[in-house]
């Protein structure tokens, strides 16, 4: 897919009229992270909205103690990066590669002429930045309200939506380390284990090495009680 097509598959470009899209097309740089690499950390400057073409990217927050807490996962056709393209700010939260991944790159200054030129843009950003904020909501209930077997499968039951594995039915197409899965839920990887430990066991889920498939949806949701 060329840059253009890229563009045009994200919902907040779609409503860009075809010269903006080629604009912006034009515009785009490219940039690509191996595994394991950070793109930015928190409190750096933040003057580059991100497009994941091929990958996924954890965005993170870390503690002066040292303490991850994981706040969101983008794969591909998703946008990161762009409260502190907006505010000028710096990050608000780091982002780290989970595998391999190609982005392309678009700068603020013309993001942020390319939104004075189209209102629709601009409501683009607020439904974007609303729908973030729902989920940001949601997620501080879950991590305030429930225990970490209701986190658990909270996350497992999200994950699962948004990164399921139709060959492998309820299989997520997504490898998490137990560890991983601990900075979801703000809990220790001893208790993530011991929680996945008697999901598998009551026929919830299968576990193969960081391989989780989800068995019993039905079962999991009357895990997750406020």
């Amino acid at each position: 897919m060329n840059k253009a097509g890229l563009l045009r598959s994200i919902p907040l470009f779609m409503s860009l009229p075809d010269h903006e899209i080629e604009s912006l097309g034009r515009s785009l740089g490219k940039r690509t992270f191996g595994k394991g690499m950070i793109i930015f950390h928190r409190e750096s400057p933040g003057q580059t909205l991100y497009i994941i073409e091929s990958g996924l990217v954890r965005i993170f927050s870390l503690s002066e103690s040292g303490q991850e807490i994981t706040v969101n996962l983008y794969g591909p056709g998703e946008l990161f990066g762009e409260m502190a393209v907006l505010d000028g700010c710096p990050r608000s939260a780091g982002a780290l590669c989970m595998e391999r991944t190609v982005t392309y790159t678009l700068h603020r200054d013309l993001f942020l002429d390319c939104l004075e030129r189209n209102p629709d843009l601009a409501q683009g950003v607020i439904e974007l930045l609303t729908k973030r904020l729902r989920y940001t909501t949601y997620y501080v209930e879950n991590l305030a309200f429930l225990d970490v077997y209701g986190r658990v499968a909270a996350k497992l039951l999200e994950l699962g939506e948004r990164f399921r594995d139709k060959e492998r039915g309820g299989g997520l197409d997504l490898r998490l380390t137990q560890g991983e899965l601990a900075t979801w839920v703000s809990a220790s990887r001893e208790s993530v284990n011991k929680v996945l430990s008697q999901f598998r066991d009551q026929g919830l889920i299968a576990v193969d090495g960081q391989e989780i498939t989800i068995l019993d949806r039905r079962g999991l949701w009357d895990r997750v009680v406020y």
